[in-house]
Formats: structure tokens, sequence, C-alpha cells
């Protein structure tokens, strides 16, 4: 079957833009186009107006998009290898593995994130396996943030870490978005959603069935409303059993 309907979506600078929907919508193959690691059958992806199409989320990377994957066991943190090594990943990737970053350079963009994140420990030298959860999460974060994206995917950022580590990444995905940059918020959490994001995309069935602009008058119930009257219109006057 189709991965996800066609849609149509701006994101702006100082936005962050959420993607709302219940598990199986559709939110996770949206963001996987829009960074390269899927591919369209149709459509274009625009950046700054020109069409640029993206072969895989490397290409994506060099274009000042990236993407944080939900699956931080599989696609994210490298056990085995520090803080260090784990936040040089992408920058690395980006630049290409002939060109070493200068380790005085990677020194001073690591120390200033573990210090703008509160990575606990503050050791650069520890292998990210021994961290927390949180912090491991953070450490992710500053591996995408260091290439300096103008757009950041972020897939479940803060799922199954406590409430002081996700208050924290909250707060930095806000602050991200205040100095320019655009954020897509990907959580199955709408109250978090809510909170954080100025647009708000619901999804439902692979389809991104209406775009909100989040005010005073959007609640929780909006969305889920949303969602229920597209599913009435999908099955109009069918039964509830």
């Amino acid at each position: 079957g189709r991965a996800i309907a066609p849609f149509d979506l701006d994101i702006h600078a100082n936005e962050i833009v959420g993607f709302a929907g219940l598990l199986g919508s559709g939110r996770t193959e949206a963001a996987r186009l829009l960074c390269g690691a899927d591919q369209s059958d149709s459509g274009a992806l625009e950046i700054r107006g020109e069409r640029t199409p993206l072969k895989n989320p490397l290409a994506a990377l060099k274009k000042g998009i990236a993407y944080s994957t939900e699956d931080r066991k599989k696609d994210g943190i490298v056990g085995d290898l520090s803080v260090r090594e784990n936040i040089a990943l992408a920058l690395q990737a980006s630049r290409g593995s002939f060109k070493p970053i200068p380790r005085k350079e990677l020194d001073e963009i690591v120390d200033r994130f573990m210090n703008a994140m509160n990575i606990q420990p503050r050791n650069p030298n520890a292998l990210i396996k021994n961290l927390s959860g949180g912090n491991q999460q953070k450490v992710l974060l500053a591996r995408w943030l260091a290439t300096d994206p103008s757009l950041l995917l972020l897939d479940e950022p803060t799922r199954g870490i406590d409430v002081g580590a996700k208050a924290e990444i909250q707060k930095l995905v806000a602050e991200l978005a205040a100095e320019g940059r655009s954020v897509v918020y990907i959580s199955s959490e709408l109250e978090e959603v809510m909170r954080l994001c100025h647009k708000i995309c619901v999804m439902r069935d692979r389809e991104m069935i209406a775009t909100l602009d989040n005010g005073p008058g959007v609640t929780q119930s909006t969305v889920l409303e949303t969602i229920a009257s597209a599913a009435r219109d999908e099955n109009p006057g069918g039964s509830n059993d």
C-alpha cells in the first residue's frame, strides 16, 4: 500500500510544525519524505524556493536538513563510542570522510553543546551507553545541531525519558525556533505538540487531513475532533460496532 497520501506543507523559519495523529497515522512517513529517507512518487521538495531532490538523508544533511529518528537504538546512539564521537558523527558525515574535523574545533563544539544542553556527566570521553536515557537523547540532539541545520526533523525526541530532560529538550526546541530555525516535531503526546508547536498537521490513515494554526481557540479536543470527523467522512452513517 501507499506510504502516505500527497500533501502540501510550507515550513517557515522561526516555526515549529507538529505532526499529530494516532499511531500508524503516517507521522514518521511524512518526516522520512522531507529528509530523503524515502522518495515520493510525485511532487517536489523546495528549499528556499528552489526544487531540491534529496536522494538520501546525507544529501539532506548537506542542504541543512537534519533528521533525528525515533529509533534511538537502531539509528541513533553508537553505544561503544564516546559522547564526543557520537556528537561528531553527523558533522563528519556532512563534511566527508576525507576531511577529519580538527580536534580543537571538535572540542569547542562538543564543549559548547554539553554545556548548552546540560549533558551529564560533563565528560566527553564517557561512553554513551553509560549515560541515562535523557542524556543519551540530548547527545543525539547535539549531534544534529552540530551540523547547524536550517530544518530539524525530530521524531519522538522525548519518548521514554525523564520529566526533567523532557522539559529541557522542549525548552531547547523552542529556543532553536526563536533563533530562526525551522523544526518539525513529531510526538504521540498531543499535549506536547499543543504546547510547543505553532502549526499542527493532523494525520490520519497516512494522510494529512488538516493543518491548524495553534492558538487560544485550538485545544487537544480540536485535534481529536478533526481526526474523528475525517473518520466520519470516510464512513458516513456507518455503524460503530
